[in-house]
């Protein structure tokens, strides 16, 4: 299905080159790269721990978190 759109001459012109840009083959096809790149999650930063703290449990980790006290 195709749709027109009414956008500003401002608008146009960054189109024109994000699609030069992004070496895409139509407006529509920059328009799609563009809106699932930010779309996209960011990279998961899932064990990204693992280098600070090694193998040890949670427990562990917590346990060592707490004062003189047992306090966090």
């Amino acid at each position: 299905m195709v749709t027109t759109i009414q956008v500003d001459e401002k608008t146009i012109l960054l189109l024109k080159r994000l699609k030069q840009e992004l070496e895409a083959s139509s407006y529509d096809d920059a328009i799609n790269k563009i809106v699932i790149k930010c779309l996209k999650p960011d990279r998961s930063m899932a064990g990204s721990l693992k280098k600070y703290v090694g193998n040890l449990s949670k427990e562990e980790i917590l346990n060592n978190l707490k004062d003189k006290n047992d306090r966090f």
